[in-house]
């Protein structure tokens, strides 16, 4: 069985309201990010969530989700020092419900694209389990594995350094500050584009 079937599987347990929403695909890509209070899992509480559509090759900035999330425990610390979002201005955000709405109603049942994508996708879940009564169905592409394979086509058998800051310059990718969702999402997506005009060159062309 492959992953078409869990992923109809998934939409059937999704309550009626939600389950028209996966069912809106118009073959865009949404390039989604979340700033989180901790890199743990089961503890972290979302702060914010960006999402930008790729259209074609084009990213769609100007119709871009973005939403601060009130978290119940205040950011402090070192977690401050990361992202910027500081207790008064995670305090004027949505409530989280009302944040993974709207971005329900954003991303509807296109691709999601990510860096680490996985870790986003399973604290949005702690979120939306309760909520929509499943896990996001939605087909997932993740920029690092697609960059890999970039580099694998080039240089066979040999080491990829994964990192953000070596992706960014490899794709000469603008250093947008790192740790805001918005322009993390937008520097995903250019990765992304950046990628696929790469994989349609003759590899003699890098050499």
């Amino acid at each position: 069985m492959g992953k078409g079937f869990f992923a109809a599987l998934r939409r059937r347990r999704i309550r009626p309201p939600y389950r028209a929403l996966f069912e809106q695909d118009d073959g865009q890509i949404v390039s989604i990010d979340c700033e989180t209070t901790s890199l743990d899992v089961a503890r972290a509480e979302l702060l914010a969530i960006a999402a930008v559509k790729i259209d074609g090759g084009r990213i769609a900035a100007g119709t871009a989700f973005r939403a601060l999330v009130q978290p119940k425990n205040a950011p402090t610390g070192d977690n401050v020092r990361v992202h910027g979002l500081r207790p008064e201005d995670v305090r004027a955000g949505m409530a989280p419900e009302c944040a993974l709405r709207a971005l329900l109603e954003f991303i509807g049942g296109r691709t999601l694209l990510g860096y680490y994508l996985d870790y986003d996708i399973a604290v949005l879940n702690k979120y939306l389990i309760p909520l929509i009564g499943a896990p996001l169905p939605n087909r997932r592409q993740e920029v690092s594995a697609r960059y890999y394979s970039w580099r694998q086509r080039l240089y066979p058998g040999a080491y990829i350094d994964l990192h953000w800051d070596i992706m960014c310059s490899r794709l000469e990718i603008p250093a947008l500050p790192r740790h805001d969702a918005m322009n993390d999402a937008l520097t995903v997506a250019m990765m992304h584009l950046s990628l696929e005009e790469r994989f349609l060159r003759p590899i003699s062309q890098y050499k």
